[in-house]
């Protein structure tokens, strides 16, 4: 499974022949939509930065908007329902946590969670080896949510998303603030992510940076 960050919550994730894009977003937050069309496509909520589905997608795309259960070319999706803040979406109205699992692997996309997570939704979690956190405060939970977070999801993999990187129009915190928290240090950005079942840490949590490539 090779996964590549395309800024804000977008992520493009290929395993074996399928190819995965999270919340591809519009031009107009400042970066540069991804162009590869997707057999599959998931959308957290209806925001400019997480909902360009035409920008990846085609007549052949399954995409996916809704919370439920799906299965597209070998990978098994879940949407839970979720909140985009902490007063049950009543601010900024509700997000959809995803999970996907292929290769053994099991992945969690966050979106912009706005919240810390109810034991049902942990019940579904369970189990995440990758989980792709939102640690840019502004509009999703703060830093130290995030760490409650992660105590709550136990990953073996937490891959950055949704923070400031240049560009981008929004105000949001930059990951440092993340790595501080949490007293890992920034080391060099990775252009792609290669995750296979038998590497993946069996003891402490890594963090994972990858390269903006929007």
């Amino acid at each position: 499974m090779h996964i590549f960050w395309y800024g804000q919550s977008c992520f493009k994730i290929q395993t074996n022949n399928t190819i995965i894009f999270t919340d591809p977003y519009q031009k107009e937050i400042g970066l540069t939509p991804p162009r590869t069309k997707a057999n599959i496509v998931t959308v957290s909520h209806q925001h400019e930065d997480h909902n360009n589905v035409e920008a990846v997608a085609d007549e052949n795309t399954l995409v996916i908007t809704t919370p439920g259960e799906y299965e597209s070319k070998g990978v098994e999706i879940c949407g839970i329902p979720s909140f985009h803040d902490s007063q049950e979406g009543k601010k900024s109205g509700a997000n959809i946590i995803f999970i996907f699992e292929t290769e053994g692997i099991r992945v969690c996309h966050l979106g912009d969670l706005g919240h810390l997570l109810t034991d049902e939704q942990l019940e579904k979690i369970n189990g995440v080896d990758i989980l792709f956190l939102p640690v840019g405060e502004g509009y999703t939970i703060s830093v130290k949510e995030t760490i409650k977070i992660v105590s709550q999801i136990e990953p073996k993999i937490i891959i950055p998303m949704h923070y400031k990187i240049r560009g981008l129009k929004y105000k949001l915190s930059e990951v440092d603030k993340f790595c501080k928290e949490t007293g890992v240090k920034k080391n060099n950005l990775l252009d792609k992510f290669l995750a296979k079942k038998k590497n993946l840490p069996t003891e402490e949590t890594q963090i994972i940076i990858l390269k903006n490539l929007g």
